[in-house]
């Protein structure tokens, strides 16, 4: 009997591990797919093909998350909802960094993740950055003191990056059957500095790269070059904090867009500070993306294509 009894549970441990074996071989699928990473051009990105510096990633003490310094070789990393649950959009996310580093889990994995769990293909662009020493994020701090000097800093890198953006919203439109989306339903959003590059990207596009929606969140406009806006622009989403020195250029491209009678929404809280991406600080700010999701559901963008 006690044999019986011993051969039963020792059957069961194995099923059990059996179990535990294909959910953990399952999980492991579903990482390295969010993982897939695509380079956005076929060699050496236009325009700065002689750079020599090596990407880093590491914790950055300054902005207290995790970055990415001295891309030379622009990436686009997918993070890909499941086929039961896709809707047939895609966003570009651009974290944000001053053009110095990428904000890449607070702005950019992170964002990514809470849009695949929600049906849309999310894709986390690595856009070329200023060329940097050991800690990218200092050196920003350091020169952002003086902001005329900072501008003439980032100057050249920005239409690059820029550059990458447009590619970025091309990429998935072209590939959009591979990734079972629309290519009339892909966007792009981005942080500070990332929203320099998809409020450009809503000022710059052509028929080929243009964005369906643009996700513009606390962004720096000094860096966007004057320009109308487009006739047939995207509808747009802005959001930032009163307490962010930054908030009147949000509120300008927000009046921008209404003045040209097309489709925008803003939100403006009055505490956040600048580069709250999806950090909780337990204020009304955390919910920031929550008002993303319904603004997209308002646009008809997260019901399945029919």
């Amino acid at each position: 009997m006690t044999s019986d009894h011993g051969t039963a549970t020792n059957r069961k441990i194995q099923v059990l591990r059996m179990i535990s074996t294909v959910l953990l071989l399952f999980v492991l699928a579903g990482v390295s797919k969010a993982q897939q990473v695509i380079p956005l051009y076929a060699g050496a990105a236009p325009g700065s093909e002689k750079w020599t510096q090596k990407e880093r990633e590491y914790f950055s003490t300054v902005f207290n998350t995790q970055v990415v310094t001295n891309v030379t070789q622009p990436t686009l990393t997918a993070y890909l909802p499941s086929k039961g649950s896709a809707n047939g959009t895609a966003v570009v996310v651009c974290p944000g960094g001053g053009f110095f580093a990428l904000s890449i889990n607070s702005e950019g994995a992170d964002v990514a993740r809470w849009l695949a769990a929600r049906g849309v293909a999310a894709f986390v662009l690595k856009y070329r950055l200023v060329q940097t020493g050991e800690d990218g994020t200092k050196e920003m701090v350091a020169k952002i003191t003086d902001q005329k000097k900072f501008d003439e800093v980032i100057a050249p890198v920005v239409p690059l990056a820029v550059a990458d953006g447009l590619a970025a919203v091309s990429y998935v439109r072209n590939h959009a059957i591979e990734f079972g989306v629309s290519p009339e339903r892909v966007g792009i959003i981005g942080f500070s500095a990332g929203g320099t590059v998809s409020t450009s990207v809503a000022f710059r596009y052509s028929a080929e790269n243009r964005p369906a929606f643009v996700g513009s969140i606390y962004t720096y406009m000094g860096a966007v070059k004057a320009a109308d806006v487009p006739k047939d622009a995207p509808p747009i989403f802005v959001a930032a904090a009163t307490n962010d020195g930054l908030a009147p250029d949000s509120v300008s491209l927000y009046s921008k867009w209404l003045a040209a009678g097309k489709p925008a929404e803003i939100h403006i809280y009055s505490k956040g500070g600048h580069g709250f991406g999806m950090r909780k600080q337990n204020l009304p700010s955390d919910q920031w993306i929550e008002r993303f999701g319904e603004w997209l559901n308002v646009q008809g963008l997260l019901k399945p294509i029919s």
